[in-house]
């Protein structure tokens, strides 16, 4: 049937408009610029189900970036494999007025292997960043990813970054009505809009307008507590040809222990035989699983492995055996095999990693794609161990700070278990130093200098182990504030029991360390650890003050001076008390004995907002004491 005239004129009109979407930047809502770098004008993501074995990512966005510390939010990162297609790739540059300036398509983009670049690695990622340099201007493009997988969703993070305000960003889910989901929201003040299209599909729906940009702020939590955010969990799914489902972490933690690990772990018979060989004399299970741990360390080493199902399946514990190389999950895999053959239980513990922040699985939304590291759990009775098996020199039953404190999901018999891995509380994580030096009539600096590093400090000279004595040398200069030092002998030792430390003993020179001037020795009280750390001042503060973890530093620095000499000023003594740190500092000059003392203690947790200028006060004193210049004149 022909259209009405007027109906026809009407079409032609409203698309010519949306054709014709004006990307000037003086259109940017005025509200929208403070604390922006860039602005996300119109961003439309849609992912659709078709199948458990077929889903459609659709991209369509536009950003304005304002200054060059927004261009890295204007890059176009695609990830994609055999499994997850590319499709019409293309993309628009506008200058600040809105008037195109550039075209571009898939061709323009590099792809770039993602992992380690190890043959076990076919996750890439395409990306593009136009090259523009007058700012303002705008990207605005669209592609498509089809997907042979349903167990992850991509989750929806509008304002992605600090420094990103959005000005309109629609988020779209489009699955079969029996196709069932989980939903995690997070800061969204709009509730999602439901409903079927004309398919008789079913259609959830979130936007978001006019989101101001998130400003940095020093010791924040971790963004994606505060950042606007989506995630969606299936119900039913398909991996690789896997199928599966779940409801919760029990249940996921079961598909993968039936679909995922099972049958995999079988030893030669000789492996088996070493294994008990090598414990026959030990009777503590703990001390038992020490030595299968080590064994394992010496035999293996860590590669990445980020091939199809080999993103969350392990290597056989056989391969491993024979190979001597596998990533996180092989590798903890094949230590449980190695402890299954003395008889010792343990658990392969899924865990999201990282130093800055430790994040937790959400305890009330089971999702594959929180992780992205693998650990072991060992449950001994009343002494439950953990243990990381991607390195080749940590001790056995210590995590460090890459995953401590939060909570992972372990592998039982029963299914999927949240447990928490230790904290390392701020006493434990020491750095000890003691030091005895000599400065003499022509100010030169000598002595030793002992320091004992425990806790998540324990790998503070860990770099410097791999290298030869002379790189030793030059990288421990650069560790210690002291010029003209001359290292004359180095020692680290490890401990690596289940208290482990590190002991570095250093003998050194340093020539002019003391200036001698108008009759009198200026230098610097504190040689070694200095803190330079000072917050910057934010005012109107939005977040909490966040320490993810403490730490406690001990010094205790005694100078022999040249005789005859006194205090010119007024001698160092400081002592703060906060409920998020301590700090101690004092000196004595007894004679030609002149002793310094020194205690910093940070405390790890969350803090009101209200604290943070008590927080920058707080640093800047210790910086400052730390600066602190001695002046020796003659009695």
């Amino acid at each position: 049937m022909k259209r009405p005239i007027a109906a026809c004129f009407f079409a032609v009109l409203t698309f010519a408009a949306k054709a014709q979407k004006s990307y000037d930047a003086s259109l940017i809502p005025k509200d929208l610029l403070p604390y922006a770098s860039s602005v996300v004008r119109d961003e439309e993501i849609t992912i659709e189900v078709k199948d458990l074995d077929n889903a459609i990512y659709h991209v369509k966005k536009a950003i304005t970036v304002l200054n060059k510390n927004g261009d890295e939010d204007a890059r176009i990162v695609i990830y994609h494999d055999k499994s997850d297609v590319i499709r019409g790739v293309k993309g628009t540059v506008y200058d600040q007025f809105g008037k195109q300036t550039e075209k571009f398509s898939e061709s323009k983009f590099d792809d770039v292997s993602v992992g380690s670049g190890s043959l076990f690695d076919s996750m890439r990622a395409k990306h593009y960043l136009p090259p523009v340099t007058d700012y303002p201007y705008t990207v605005a493009y669209e592609y498509e990813e089809r997907s042979k997988q349903t167990l992850n969703f991509d989750p929806w993070i509008p304002n992605a970054g600090e420094g990103i305000a959005v000005e309109k960003s629609t988020f779209t889910f489009i699955c079969n009505p029996g196709f069932n989901i989980k939903i995690k929201e997070n800061n969204l003040h709009d509730k999602v809009v439901t409903g079927l299209n004309k398919d008789g599909q079913k259609t959830y729906t979130w936007q978001v307008n006019n989101l101001k940009a998130l400003r940095y702020e020093p010791l924040s939590p971790y963004f994606r507590n505060y950042a606007t955010s989506v995630q969606i969990a299936p119900e039913k799914f398909a991996y690789y040809g896997l199928k599966g489902s779940y409801t919760n972490w029990n249940d996921l933690g079961k598909w993968i222990s039936d679909k995922l690990m099972a049958n995999r772990q079988a030893l030669p018979a000789q492996t088996i035989e070493h294994v008990k060989e090598i414990t026959q004399n030990i009777t503590d299970p703990k001390l038992k699983a020490q030595k299968i741990y080590e064994y394992m360390q010496s035999k293996t080493h860590y590669i990445s492995v980020q091939v199809g199902i080999g993103d969350y399946q392990p290597f056989l514990a056989s391969d491993v055996d024979q190979q001597n190389y596998g990533d996180c999950k092989a590798l903890v895999n094949y230590t449980q095999a190695l402890l299954k053959a003395v008889n010792i239980d343990s658990y392969y513990c899924i865990v999201k990693s990282g130093r800055q922040h430790n994040v937790s699985l959400l305890s009330d939304f089971a999702s594959m794609g929180q992780a992205d590291h693998i650990i072991l759990c060992v449950p001994f009775k009343n002494d439950t161990t953990w243990a990381d098996c991607t390195s080749q020199t940590i001790p056995f039953g210590y995590l460090g700070d890459f995953t401590d404190d939060r909570t992972v999901l372990a592998l039982t018999p029963e299914g999927g278990k949240l447990l928490h891995t230790p904290k390392y509380p701020a006493a434990l994580n020491l750095e000890k130093r003691k030091a005895e030096f000599v400065i003499n009539a022509d100010g030169e600096l000598s002595g030793s200098m002992s320091t004992v590093f425990k806790g998540t400090e324990y790998e503070n000279r860990d770099e410097l182990l791999k290298e030869q004595t002379s790189e030793q040398y030059k990288m421990e200069r650069k560790n210690y504030p002291i010029n003209n030092m001359d290292i004359q002998h180095l020692e680290i030792k490890q401990d690596k029991g289940f208290d482990p430390s590190t002991t570095e003993t250093i003998r050194m020179r340093a020539r002019d360390y003391a200036t001698f001037q108008d009759g009198k020795y200026y230098f610097l009280l504190n040689p070694a650890n200095r803190e330079t750390y000072v917050p910057r001042q934010v005012r109107n503060r939005l977040n909490d003050v966040n320490i993810t973890r403490g730490v406690t530093e001990e010094d205790e620095v005694t100078y022999t001076v040249p005789p005859g000499y006194r205090l010119e000023k007024r001698v160092l003594d400081v002592n703060l008390d906060k409920s998020f740190g301590k700090f101690t500092a004092n000196m004595e000059l007894k004679g030609d004995k002149l002793t310094y003392k020194r205690k910093f203690q940070l405390i790890g947790g969350t803090y009101d907002k209200s604290l943070y200028q008590d927080v920058v006060d707080f640093f800047q004193s210790v910086a400052d004491a730390d600066e602190y210049n001695v002046v020796l004149v003659k009695n």
